[in-house]
């Protein structure tokens, strides 16, 4: 079957010639681009074009792999995203992106275009891990690969607070106006932290560097809502029927697709809201509402499914007894949300359970129960510190912390940045007979409003008990 480009005989023309044409000129950089990326800004992006026009395409940056950026020049930077309903499914095909370089291999590159005029956005979506905070102390991490080497060789980044910096530097150094800064990932407040840790990078070379980013740059923040399963061949099999063409890109979707952004930016935007975005003053209510009801949930699903061999969301939610669990822990964590404009809380629960089941989206437990370390502080322990703080029952974050534990308690190795820490606090839990104070005592894992107070291990530990009980059964 011939691959996907753009002379490819494709079936399915209607998707096809949805696409956009040849020849759009660049306007964004975008860090990051995996398949959220790939089934949510790009298309965004392309449907702001195709309705108010502008020059917005999106040059695509693999900080690492260089996989990505080979498969979209092979196929002339298209890729088709297949949305999956009960009723059945649909595709398109997507051409917002106008190149891809794997700043591994070709750093020049990424440097040239970050430093063109022409861009006005870079958008970033890399995951929480990327960005080398120290979730203590708020600012750098000095022991992250990419923090450290960044500050040391500033001129050559190789992560992705480095190449903001680092771009920003030859801008001002040429004249040009700075880019808006975008962070796409689930951090809290996300545009405040990575302004933060910009800023931090470029004091540490420059004073006036930062003085200027601070003055004339802009980090609005955002909340992006979309499931975006990790691509199989399944997926890919599906697509080439629907295309008539091989699509070694294709991804698949959920229908549900949402964007919240704050409206500050330094050099124009695309029309997004034409697209369906919303734009507005203060995106905090609409974040806390996401990390903590949907990413929350998610954690818990992740691990429930993890302890009990259930691969997929849709598994655990099959099960009546875990539907029921996941739906009290969002009613839960919502009595420490802000009001939320434009949401009904009930509401927007009832559709996150209906999403959360679909049948159609095969979204592994596996994958979200990663890197555990660095969701579950803004997803779990947020909420927690609040509850405690208002005086209400805190057994459910606990529930979902203690989950967490017996997952690691139980792993050989395991997919997180702090790995060698939680592999060492497993052992020593194993090997005494409190496993829960090994975790608590990782410097950094748990905030220190939840370490100092008894109630919080006490519940941790009821729980896992209860857990591991239930385990050995």
């Amino acid at each position: 079957m011939e691959r996907l480009t753009r002379k490819a005989v494709v079936l399915n023309p209607e998707a096809y010639q949805a696409t956009m044409p040849a020849g759009v000129r660049p306007g964004i950089l975008h860090i990051g681009i995996g398949a959220f990326h790939r089934a949510h800004q790009a298309i965004f992006t392309e449907d702001a074009m195709r309705h108010s026009g502008g020059d917005w395409g999106i040059i695509g940056v693999s900080l690492r792999s260089r996989d990505i950026v080979d498969d979209l020049d092979a196929q002339d930077m298209l890729y088709s995203v297949t949305t999956r309903r009960a009723e059945g499914d649909s595709i398109r095909v997507v051409g917002s992106i106008v190149g891809a370089y794997a700043a591994s291999v070709d750093p020049d590159a990424v440097l040239h275009h970050l430093a063109d005029p022409a861009i006005r956005i870079v958008s970033l979506t890399v995951t929480e891990k990327a960005y080398g905070l120290d979730s203590a102390a708020g600012g750098l991490d000095r022991n992250h690969p990419a923090v450290a080497h960044d500050l040391m060789e500033p001129g050559r980044p190789t992560g992705a607070i480095g190449y903001l910096v680092e771009g920003l530097a030859r801008r001002r150094a040429a004249g040009i106006k700075p880019f808006t800064v975008l962070c796409c990932d689930n951090l809290p407040s996300n545009g405040e932290v990575v302004e933060r840790l910009v800023l931090e990078m470029a004091k540490h070379r420059n004073a006036a560097l930062a003085d200027w980013i601070e003055a004339e740059a802009a980090f609005p923040s955002t909340m992006v809502d979309r499931i975006v399963p990790a691509a199989t061949d399944a997926t890919r099999t599906r697509a080439a029927k629907l295309l008539g063409a091989d699509d070694q890109l294709a991804l698949e979707t959920e229908e549900f697709i949402q964007w919240v952004i704050e409206d500050h930016f330094v050099s124009g935007r695309p029309d997004w809201e034409a697209a369906g975005a919303l734009f507005v003053k203060d995106v905090a209510p609409y974040e806390k509402m996401k990390l903590r009801l949907l990413n929350g949930a998610h954690s818990l699903i992740a691990y429930l499914g993890q302890l009990h061999g259930l691969d997929y969301v849709r598994d655990v939610m099959a099960i009546d007894q875990h539907a029921a669990r996941v739906r009290r822990h969002m009613e839960t964590a919502a009595k420490t949300l802000d009001p939320v404009p434009g949401i009904e809380i009930p509401r927007y629960i009832d559709q996150l359970i209906e999403r959360f089941k679909s049948p159609a989206i095969a979204h592994r437990t596996a994958q979200i129960a990663m890197d555990g370390s660095q969701k579950l502080p803004q997803r779990i322990f947020a909420p927690a510190i609040d509850a405690l703080s208002g005086g209400r029952d805190i057994d459910d974050f606990a529930y979902v912390t203690a989950l967490w534990l017996a997952f690691v308690l139980r792993q050989e190795s395991l997919n997180d940045p702090r790995s060698a820490d939680l592999l060492a606090a497993a052992a020593a839990a194993r090997a005494g007979g409190d496993k829960v104070s090994p975790f608590l005592s990782v410097p950094g894992l748990f905030p220190a409003a939840l370490t100092a107070t008894p109630t919080w291990k006490a519940a941790i530990t009821r729980q896992l008990t209860a857990i591991e009980a239930d385990l050995d059964r």
